[in-house]
Formats: C-alpha cells, structure tokens, sequence
C-alpha cells in the first residue's frame, strides 16, 4: 500500500492541482498575519487558522483523489489486490498533502506572523488543533471527491456547503457532536482550551473516521 500511496502522490503532483489549495492556503496565511500577532494572542490566532483552513484541506484531498480516472482506479485497485487498499493508499495520500500544508501554516505564523514567539506549550496545542483541522478537511474532500459526486459543480457546492453547515452546526448545542470549529476558536480566545481540548479532540476526531468509513463504503460500489 505504500507503493501505491506513493504513486497517488507522484499522480497529484504531476497534475499541478497542489497548485489550487496551496494558493489558497497562502493567500489566507497573507490574510491572517498582514497584521502582526500581539503577545498572548498566539493560540487564539493557531485557533482560527485551525478551523478556517479546513475548506483548504478539504480541497486539497478532493484534488487529489480525483487524479486518477476511474478506469486507473480500477487498475490501482486490482494491482493492490483489493479495493480496500486502494481506498486506504488515497487516503492516506491526501492526509500527507495535508500534514505539509497544516506544517506550513504553523510555521509561517513562526516567522513573520507572531510579535513574540509562542510559548511551547502553545505551539504544541496549535498545532494538535491544526491536526484536528486537516483530518476533518481530509473528511470533508473525500465524501466530496469525484468517485462520490461525478458532477464536479456538486462537488465544490458539497465541499463549500459542507464546510459552511459544520460551521453553523458549530454554532448550536448538537456542535460538540460534529466538528467544534467555533468552539475551540471561544476557547483558545478565552484561555481555556485546556479543559475542553479532550472532548473537542474526541468530537473530531469520531467525526473524521466516520466520514473517512462512509468514503470507503461509498467506494465499495463506486469505483
């Protein structure tokens, strides 16, 4: 399977769609820290990055899963010996895409984007929250990709409209059971992530699996 993940990668960067989310990616960095960060605000600003990036990392693992065309999937899947590696080989391709782009926008704010440094351990929380966000966008991608929705007008209204209803949904009581996008981004603001950073980790991550099982159920009848 690491063959395999390894060639989806290859495919994907031949293919210049990196291009597209890493744009976004960057063009939002710009817009997060055209201001400087003031001291104390590091995790709050880790936060919002965490949960604003998620539409990009959903976009980069819809791109990439949609290189291949279905007859080359078809192909992956009988040289892997079964549709479940193939499945797992997309997957966990696009989760690497997204572990360097969610390494860039916590490094990016490290060099021009803080007015201190942040301590240790808020560096740390920021970037537990930044993995909270890739695996939820990595979700997100793959239940929008092309082997799910054809269409891909369908695809980008799933995507940004999957994106907005997580947002909103954030925003309601039912929150804590879905992705707790707004909720970790009152926490970080308010000082106390800590204490809810278990239960908004646990929310997320439930999430994500499940999302990422309902692809591979998908998958299963949808080549």
């Amino acid at each position: 399977m690491i063959h395999l993940t390894r060639f989806k990668l290859a495919a994907y960067a031949r293919s210049h769609r990196l291009l597209q989310p890493a744009i976004g990616l960057f063009t939002m960095m710009l817009i997060f820290y055209s201001t400087t960060v003031p001291d104390g605000k590091q995790l709050a600003s880790y936060a919002d990055s965490a949960g604003l990036l998620i539409v990009v990392f959903a976009w980069a693992a819809r791109g990439l899963l949609d290189t291949e065309p279905a007859a080359q999937r078809l192909i992956s899947m009988t040289a892997a010996g079964s549709p479940r590696r193939e499945i797992g080989a997309g997957l966990l391709a696009a989760l690497a895409v997204n572990l360097v782009l969610a390494a860039v926008a916590v490094v990016f704010p490290l060099l021009i984007g803080f007015a201190v440094l942040p301590s240790a351990g808020d560096l740390v929380r920021g970037t537990v929250l930044h993995l909270l966000g890739l695996s939820a966008g990595t979700a997100l991608g793959a239940l929008t990709s092309r082997p799910v929705l054809p269409s891909p007008a369908a695809s980008m209204l799933a995507l940004f409209g999957g994106y907005l209803g997580l947002l909103l949904l954030s925003l309601t009581p039912a929150g804590s059971l879905a992705v707790p996008i707004m909720p970790w981004m009152r926490a970080a603001d308010a000082g106390t992530l800590d204490a809810v950073l278990l239960p908004i980790s646990a929310a997320a991550l439930l999430w994500s699996a499940a999302g990422a099982l309902a692809y591979a159920r998908l998958r299963r009848t949808r080549p």
